[in-house]
């Protein structure tokens, strides 16, 4: 509840025992996300609803964060949706970025005992609104949701509460390389895909998902789920493959090339009424998703086979897979919709 803010925990369940957490993390304030450091695995970043960011080390016999941000140290005025680790930097130091409602997209370097915090962007509305006797108000633009391109190191994508998504790069921080009249309401997720380097999906309260080209400005595909979607995921086996959950407890896998139109599977995964399903996630290496929910629970589900389809090996003849297999297979798909050059 967001006018009763209690106090926040983290907690790293494994698979093999989700009866009860491995580690506990407790905070003064509600946590709002977290990112996993894949060069250095004990550590994790979080961001909290007060606006501050910690981040809290696995190897470390303590409770406590090992570094937090402070109203001193640049600490964001609105809670933090999302946190994203970065690679290590010329120095080897390892820096993460945060987005939040107060519109500015921060990068966070640990530098000896230190967050030392630098502004990449503030994103700010289009236009000015006209205040009081002629003043000039600067509108801020809300950040919600942020991705960083796989391959160039600079690209990344901001989603706003008005709708809009901004292509950004880190090295301007006043101007933006292109904006994407998104959504008509709040992007609740915008996320690249893991093979094609183009492509992006983003998903939003207005009950849709969409699959971009980063280079076109209208969607490629456009899914109405008849309902405010919460989260969106790439599978990591497969560019077609993708999951949504929907607030009223379902979620949704889709397969674009088995069927460009509509999901192979709407299962719904939490049964009480007052309960909205707001997170997905694959898991990277088993056929295996999560979904949280607003109660508080983590669901754990398998995919059955005809959700997670290989391409079938024929006698005789050698199936092509990896990266470059996947990246064609989307583009395939693109080409069906782009339009033709030169019309």
């Amino acid at each position: 509840d967001f006018m009763k803010q209690g106090h926040g925990m983290v907690l790293l369940y494994t698979l093999k025992n989700p009866s009860f957490p491995e580690y506990i993390f407790s905070s003064n304030s509600g946590v709002m996300c977290l990112d996993f450091n894949s060069e250095h695995p004990q550590l994790i970043a979080v961001g909290f609803y007060d606006g501050n960011v910690a981040i809290y080390n696995l190897r470390k016999e303590t409770s406590q964060p090992s570094y937090k941000s402070s109203a001193e140290s640049g600490k964001h005025s609105g809670p933090v949706w999302q946190v994203k680790w970065q690679k290590d930097d010329m120095d080897n130091n390892s820096n993460f970025f945060s987005v939040s409602s107060d519109g500015r997209i921060v990068s966070w370097t640990l530098v000896k005992n230190e967050l030392v915090h630098m502004d990449v962007i503030k994103l700010s509305a289009e236009g000015t609104m006209q205040g009081p006797e002629g003043l000039q108000l600067q509108t801020l633009g809300c950040g919600t949701s942020f991705d960083f391109h796989k391959k160039i190191d600079y690209l990344f994508l901001v989603g706003t509460e008005e709708g809009k998504i901004y292509k950004c790069s880190k090295n301007y921080s006043s101007q933006f390389l292109d904006v994407f009249e998104a959504h008509h309401m709040a992007v609740d997720t915008v996320s690249w895909n893991p093979f094609h380097l183009k492509v992006f999906i983003s998903c939003s309260s207005d009950w849709t998902v969409k699959i971009w080209d980063h280079t076109i400005k209208t969607p490629m595909f456009v899914y109405d789920l008849s309902c405010a979607v919460g989260d969106v995921a790439w599978s990591p086996y497969s560019s077609t493959v993708f999951a949504a959950v929907t607030i009223d407890g379902k979620a949704h896998v889709f397969d674009l090339n088995i069927n460009k139109h509509e999901a192979l599977c709407t299962q719904l995964v939490v049964t009480r009424k007052k309960n909205k399903t707001t997170h997905i996630q694959f898991n990277p290496f088993f056929p295996i998703i999560i979904v949280g929910d607003e109660r508080g629970l983590i669901t754990s589900l398998k995919l059955s086979p005809n959700l997670r389809k290989m391409p079938k090996e024929k006698k005789g003849q050698e199936v092509k897979k990896g990266p470059e297999v996947e990246m064609a297979k989307l583009e395939k798909l693109l080409s069906l919709v782009r339009e033709p050059e030169g019309k």
